[in-house]
C-alpha cells in the first residue's frame, strides 16, 4: 500500500466529531501542515488529546482559537490564553491531567493495558470521580487508558514505509501516540528511500503508520 498521500487525500480521514490525539510540546513536533489544512477545512466538534494546546498561533492553538475544538484533554494550558477563556466561559470543555498520568494513559492505551494505580492526584481535584484501590496499605487512583480515532504526529525524517525519526525534542508525545489510535498519519519535515534511516534511529516502526504526508522540506 502506498502511504504517502497529498494533503487533500489526507483530509478525507479527518472528520467532524473526532477524538484525535496531537503530538507535540508547545508546538514542537506537532505536524503544521495537517493542522493548518484542518483550519482551512473548518473540521468541528474534535476532541483533542494532547501535552497542551500550544499557543494562539501555533500547533493545535490555531484549532483553539477557530473555535473547532468542543473538549481538550491536555496537561497543561497556560501558554494559549484562549484556551482558558473558552474554558472559563464554557465553550470548552477542558480537562487537566498530570503530565505523567497522560503519557501512561496513551501509553496504555497502545499496549492494551486496562488501566494503570497512581498516587499522583490524590486529594486533589484530579481523583474526583475516579476509582480508589488500596494495595498493601496505600491508596491509589486507577487511571484509565486513552485511545482516539485518529492520531497526527509529527516527524523528523520519514522513509516511504513509514519508519519514523524524531529529531531531539520533537519526539515528545509522538511515539506513544503512534500506538494508541485507529489511524496514524504523519506530518514528515522529509521523506527519504526506505533504508535511508538507520534501523537503530528508527523510534516508529512503519507498522504503526498508516499515512505520510509532506517532506517539502
Amino acid at each position: 500500500m502506498k502511504k504517502i498521500k497529498n494533503i487533500d487525500e489526507i483530509m478525507v480521514y479527518i472528520k467532524d466529531g473526532m477524538t484525535i490525539m496531537i503530538g507535540g510540546f508547545m508546538g514542537v513536533g506537532s505536524p503544521e501542515m495537517i493542522i493548518d489544512a484542518m483550519v482551512k477545512k473548518g473540521v468541528k466538534d474534535l476532541t483533542i488529546i494532547a501535552n497542551d494546546t500550544g499557543f494562539p498561533n501555533i500547533g493545535i492553538g490555531k484549532l483553539v482559537v477557530n473555535k473547532q475544538v468542543k473538549k481538550v484533554i491536555a496537561s497543561h494550558i497556560g501558554l494559549n490564553p484562549e484556551t482558558g477563556r473558552q474554558m472559563n466561559s464554557g465553550e470548552l470543555i477542558v480537562e487537566l491531567v498530570p503530565q505523567g498520568t497522560l503519557a501512561e494513559q496513551i501509553r496504555c492505551g497502545g499496549a492494551g493495558i486496562g488501566g494503570f494505580l497512581t498516587q499522583t492526584g490524590l486529594g486533589t481535584t484530579v481523583e474526583e470521580g475516579k476509582q480508589k484501590i488500596n494495595v498493601n496499605g496505600l491508596e491509589y487512583l486507577l487511571e484509565l487508558p486513552l485511545k482516539a480515532d485518529l492520531a497526527l504526529i509529527g516527524g523528523s525524517i520519514v522513509d516511504k514505509d513509514g519508519n519514523v525519526f524524531y529529531n531531539a525534542s520533537t519526539r515528545n508525545f509522538n511515539p506513544l501516540m503512534a500506538t494508541a489510535a485507529e489511524v496514524v498519519i504523519v506530518g514528515a519535515e522529509k521523506i527519504v528511500e526506505v533504508g535511508e534511516i538507520n534501523p537503530h534511529q528508527v523510534m516508529t516502526p512503519s507498522i504503526f503508520v498508516d499515512y505520510i504526508i509532506g517532506g517539502e522540506k
